[in-house]
């Protein structure tokens, strides 16, 4: 695993959590939740390609 990879799994960790805490809260901010899942996903789709690369490389 590269260093990048590593780091992204850390912010994919990092951002599951987040969302994780922002869900349990007894009044959630959606805005926030929202925000949080894009830059989740923004992530993975980024550790994926990254992934892809290390494969064919």
């Amino acid at each position: 695993m590269s260093a990048s990879t590593y780091r992204l799994t850390r912010i994919h960790s990092s951002l599951d959590e987040a969302i994780r805490k922002e869900a349990r809260r007894r009044l959630p901010d959606s805005l926030r939740l929202l925000r949080l899942k894009k830059m989740k996903l923004a992530v993975k789709d980024r550790l994926t390609a990254l992934m892809r690369r290390e494969v064919t490389a």
